[in-house]
């Protein structure tokens, strides 16, 4: 089969949980096309360099530099409207060009067609909104499940029973008349970047194989700015008067790969996948954003236990997460 993958970019969260399914569509002998924009696509290329691709609709987003950022995205909803209509159009003219046996689309509203099997991906079926927004929820649920309506399948990288989901409420929503619109849901189970990465067993304390330096601390960043870059400067200032060594990655794919080292604390763009792992598995703390891919990845390393998670501001979606997991 040919099979388009096409994840939001809206940090790098639904990129990197589109690495695995990649594999495991490769490794079943399909042929992948890449689809996407941004640092999200840039991602995804940097994984797969040999794999076609096709850019879809750009989306730059930002959030407000306060702690609500209700006002941010309803002043963002006629420009997602706009991206979602555009992102339709150029995904009907590519079929048009070829025959794309099924479309995967990570949060891309409008990957959706009749001349393809499409399957939107989520895990976030409830929609969770800011105090003083809470009585608009199952409406906005509801608007996001006509959404999903339109494809054939929906994923989500969660385990079906309600027990041992890793985003609670979010992938398992309790309200009625809600589940008769998803009727065509499918739990795939939690889609980690490190899945099947060998990672070194021993404890952080000991030395290990791939020559990753150990850090006492690894900060992980993601999400939309400000807030990217507000969080690396809290945590920097943090720790520069402090004799832990610390390790800060950016998040930021369209940068040269350089690391920089001041005193203490050493900076990178990124890691690959297996120096990540490493570098998170030999942490003695952890610190990074409470998105559901972060999770995710945590749980898949077993290091949940020494993370800490700090929600972005005025996104209850991950304020909720940082709470269920705790809890669990």
């Amino acid at each position: 089969m040919k099979i388009l993958v096409a994840p939001l970019n809206w940090g790098l969260g639904h990129a990197s949980r589109c690495v695995p399914l990649i594999r495991r569509l490769l490794n079943e002998g399909h042929e992948v096309i890449l689809g996407g924009d941004g640092e999200s696509l840039t991602l995804l290329r940097k994984h797969f360099p040999k794999l076609r691709y096709t850019y879809l609709a750009p989306l730059n987003l930002r959030y407000s530099n306060g702690n609500r950022q209700v006002w941010a995205i309803a002043k963002a909803l006629p420009k997602l409207v706009v991206w979602a209509m555009k992102d339709h159009m150029m995904l009907q003219a590519l079929l048009q060009e070829e025959h794309i046996d099924q479309v995967i689309s990570d949060n891309r509203f409008g990957l959706y067609s009749k001349q393809s099997e499409c399957v939107y991906m989520t895990h976030q079926l409830y929609i969770m909104l800011p105090k003083g927004w809470r009585w608009a929820e199952k409406i906005a649920s509801r608007l996001h499940a006509r959404i999903y309506a339109r494809y054939n399948k929906v994923w989500v990288p969660d385990y079906e029973e309600y027990e041992k989901s890793l985003a609670g409420e979010l992938s398992h929503p309790q309200i009625s008349n809600l589940k008769s619109q998803i009727s065509n849901i499918e739990y795939i189970g939690p889609l980690s970047r490190f899945q099947n990465i060998p990672i070194n067993p021993n404890t952080p304390n000991t030395p290990n194989t791939q020559n990753t330096p150990n850090y006492d601390v690894v900060a992980v960043l993601s999400g939309l700015e400000p807030h990217r870059t507000m969080l690396e400067k809290e945590i920097k200032a943090r720790y520069q008067d402090s004799d832990k060594q610390v390790l800060v990655v950016q998040g930021l794919m369209n940068r040269p790969n350089t690391k920089m080292k001041r005193a203490n604390i050493t900076t990178v763009p990124y890691l690959d996948d297996e120096t990540l792992a490493q570098a998170l598995r030999n942490a003695r703390h952890i610190i990074a954003r409470s998105g559901y891919s972060t999770i995710m990845d945590l749980e898949a390393l077993g290091v949940m236990d020494k993370a800490e998670l700090i929600p972005t501001p005025g996104q209850p979606e991950q304020e909720y997460l940082s709470l269920w997991v705790r809890r669990k």
